[in-house]
């Protein structure tokens, strides 16, 4: 299992044709190559952001800044050293209309992450655009394909995007295969409801791809509303029937400002029922509240970290907060960001230690 990395980037951009291309292609330039050693520490608690909005903001004007002085700072950056952050999640589509998330734009947010010493999960949602409960969509290049088909283009595309964060020394230390799939994944093929066991083919290719490049992966399967102990029940249920293969069990968690509480309490029931019952650990990979509820969401983020880490005997591994760095309304009326004015709020405090 992963503890410590050391990474010499020096011997990791061996591949300059790959070096270039990236940096033409993205809409954001890549950093300089840092020639030092990084270390980063895989044995804490993860605390952790998903920013995958990051290089898009940026294109946009969007500036960040450091709270109280207000000292203009990259967002990566600001979440480590002021808001005690040290993990990073980077959403990966197939073939998106407008080029972000996709395999070239994820590895220049990697890439940043990892030359701070940041640990960092890929989230594949096998879609051209969101993947998430109510969205499941096979990417259009792939409509047409037959199980098998799907299989084989599920483990083609892990390992494009695994291979190139390899070629430049970025060992990413969880992997989720799908995303929010309460359902499944890849619909009609990968419904879960569909009495086939195609949607834990579609896992073990994307389990398998990962091992492949990185066997100390951890691989993870993301589902929604982790308060709702049903959903995983069927789900972990139907992967232990039929041989899907997972490391870590994902949950999303959206609590209200007037429940916070019973829903922490509720996921924090879910986590110890699913840890004992499928013998894996758990991860928030998302969580967040209303970016006008500042005190409601500081105290329900500092109970979940605190009953995270103290009630789960140790099963839950860390905390993500999805997004936190977007304005209000971004991207259509996203409203559960954790900035102001470019700044992380005090609902952030609770990831300090």
């Amino acid at each position: 299992m992963m503890k410590f990395s050391k990474i010499l980037m020096a011997a990791a951009v061996a591949s300059t044709g790959f070096l270039a291309a990236c940096t033409e292609d993205s809409p954001i330039t890549n950093p300089p190559v840092v020639k030092e050693e990084i270390v980063i520490d895989r044995t804490k608690f993860a605390k952790g952001a998903d920013v995958s909005w990051l290089t898009q903001l940026e294109k946009e004007g969007e500036v960040f800044y450091t709270p109280g002085d207000r000292e203009q700072m990259e967002c990566m950056q600001l979440l480590r050293d002021y808001c005690g952050m040290n993990s990073i999640r980077l959403r990966v589509w197939v073939n998106p209309a407008n080029g972000w998330c996709n395999i070239d734009d994820v590895v220049i947010k990697a890439r940043r992450a990892n030359e701070l010493g940041m640990r960092v999960m890929i989230d594949f949602h096998f879609s051209d655009t969101w993947a998430d409960p109510a969205n499941q969509a096979t990417p259009a290049a792939w409509a047409d394909y037959d199980i098998d088909q799907l299989q084989t283009a599920v483990a083609t595309h892990v390992t494009d995007m695994l291979t190139k964060l390899q070629a430049l020394g970025i060992e990413p230390e969880w992997v989720q295969i799908g995303n929010e799939t309460r359902g499944g994944m890849l619909y009609p093929l990968g419904d879960v409801t569909n009495g086939t066991n195609n949607l834990a083919l579609l896992v073990n290719a994307g389990y398998d791809a990962v091992k492949a490049i990185f066997p100390a992966a951890q691989v993870i399967i993301h589902l929604d509303s982790g308060d709702t102990a049903w959903l995983y029940t069927r789900m972990f249920d139907y992967l232990s029937q039929n041989g899907g293969k997972y490391d870590i069990i994902g949950m999303s968690l959206y609590p209200d400002v007037d429940t916070w509480r019973q829903q922490v309490d509720d996921c924090i029931a879910n986590i110890n029922a699913v840890s004992a019952t499928y013998g894996k650990p758990v991860m928030i990979c998302e969580v967040g509240m209303r970016y006008d509820e500042v005190e409601a969401s500081g105290a329900m983020l500092a109970y979940l970290r605190q009953q995270c880490e103290t009630a789960t005997s140790g099963q839950c591994k860390g905390i993500f907060y999805w997004e936190p760095e977007a304005p209000s309304g971004y991207n259509g009326g996203y409203q559960m960001g954790a900035f102001a004015d470019g700044a992380p709020t005090a609902a952030l405090d609770a990831f300090k230690d």
